[in-house]
């Protein structure tokens, strides 16, 4: 068995890092203009203009079985949809208020959909619930809001209750876990400190404002095994690093813990739709990315961007089916697995992965080696090899290089294993080592 020990979480984190690959899925009206989930605020647009996106959406499209088709088939086991992001926009049927896709030409309540057909193929489901809100009357006006360089905006502003706002959205977290079943993971997003540029009046907004501690205790009492990032500024099960690849395993900055830690990414840089967008990840990329959370015990989010007519565009399908090729075949190193015992260390180009069990590792292979690949430390350890892709056996030998290396001399501690000179037809190769 694996001999890495996480701090203890409120949730039920158990399948968590044993799927170790999920979707994220950010939707909303900003598809339409198609370029950025922040254009709301990044070109100040105001509530009229805006409401022209509310007043034509309609995603035609959009077929939630065949999006849980793609996620299944690119390996992914479970899903977190935006329900409303920080313009506002709900997503669903929500009572509370008037701003929701049933009242677009849309008319549909489309979290439900997304629900039953994730569900239907056996994908857990998530609810990504913004805390801000560029679109309520009572969310004050701050740094990052649309408004922040009106003229009037303190004015706009001064009167706005906060306290009206959380319980906005504890109500509305309420409808969410208990309209649509069981549902696994709630992601909050975000808290953001002040920004000195800006009047003393705009203040940034953290777990007081939020209510976090009631806004939490609504969830866990609606769904005591949810899962529950830290975004609002109160620690609970899940810590979740944006668009960056970390080195090491996430730990807690005040003990020291190792903790359960997911990064999310995207298939370029954008999350919401952008139509123009051009820095799309290549194939190597994609696999590293997946291979190398996982090879330090942490999950996978990556997200996709729906049109606004409800469909995955092109970029994003190739993306999806990269994993799926890929996955198909060698999804054993990443599923149920996590980083390797200290005793293994990866060679140069490689990462690893080991099962939970502590009975097979798995060698990434990033850069080919030509081959002879040397393993100092793993003789005496292994049982059998093979390509995982295929299943075809890997001979090895202990002790000796086995090929010519002037003046290099033999190891107690070393194994070779030989493998083809010409590299497998997979993105990353894998060879899966069957532990004694």
């Amino acid at each position: 068995m694996s001999s890495y020990v996480t701090r203890k979480t409120p949730g039920n984190t158990d399948w968590f890092v044993a799927d170790r690959f999920g979707m994220f899925i950010h939707w909303g009206l900003y598809s339409m203009p198609a370029r950025h989930e922040w254009i709301k605020t990044r070109e100040k647009i105001s509530e009229e203009k805006y409401d022209k996106y509310f007043k034509y959406f309609n995603p035609d499209m959009f077929d939630a079985k065949e999006w849980a088709r793609q996620a299944k088939n690119a390996g992914m086991k479970y899903a977190v949809l935006t329900t409303k992001h920080h313009e506002g926009f709900c997503m669903f049927d929500s009572k509370f208020t008037d701003y929701k896709c049933t009242n677009t030409p849309c008319g549909r309540d489309l979290v439900r959909e997304y629900v039953d057909a994730f569900r239907a193929e056996g994908i857990r489901i998530g609810f990504y619930y913004s805390l801000i809100d560029w679109h309520h009357p009572e969310f004050p006006i701050d740094q990052i809001h649309p408004r922040r360089d009106d003229p009037d905006a303190y004015e706009k502003s001064k009167d706005r209750d906060m306290k009206k706002y959380a319980q906005y959205m504890r109500d509305q977290v309420t409808e969410l876990l208990t309209n649509y079943g069981k549902i696994d993971i709630l992601w909050f997003d975000f808290s953001y400190k002040k920004d000195p540029k800006f009047p003393d009046w705009m203040k940034g907004k953290g777990k007081d404002e939020w209510e976090a501690e009631k806004l939490i205790a609504t969830a866990r009492a609606l769904q005591p095994e949810i899962i529950i990032d830290n975004r609002t500024e109160i620690e609970q099960d899940l810590w979740t690093p944006e668009q960056y690849q970390p080195q090491k395993w996430i730990t807690h900055p005040e003990t020291g813990e190792k903790v359960v830690w997911e990064a999310c990414q995207t298939f370029s840089g954008s999350w919401g739709y952008h139509r123009d967008e051009s820095t799309w990840k290549s194939p190597e990329m994609l696999i590293q990315m997946l291979i190398n959370t996982v090879s330090i015990g942490g999950n996978l989010l990556m997200n996709v961007g729906p049109t606004s007519r409800g469909y995955f565009d092109k970029r994003a399908e190739e993306a999806l089916k990269v994993y799926g090729e890929w996955m198909k075949y060698n999804s054993r190193s990443i599923y149920n697995c996590t980083m390797a015992e200290p005793e293994f260390k990866a060679p140069f180009g490689c990462r690893l992965t080991q099962s939970n069990c502590g009975k097979r590792l798995y060698i990434h292979l990033f850069d080919y080696p030509f081959k002879f690949l040397e393993l100092p430390g793993f003789a005496g350890k292994v049982d059998y090899a093979q390509f995982l892709h295929d299943g075809s056996e890997l001979l090895f030998r202990e002790k000796t290089p086995g090929h010519f290396s002037e003046g290099q001399s033999s190891s107690d501690d070393l194994l070779v294993i030989t493998l083809p000179e010409v590299k497998p037809n997979v993105v990353v190769p894998v060879i899966e080592l069957f532990l004694k």
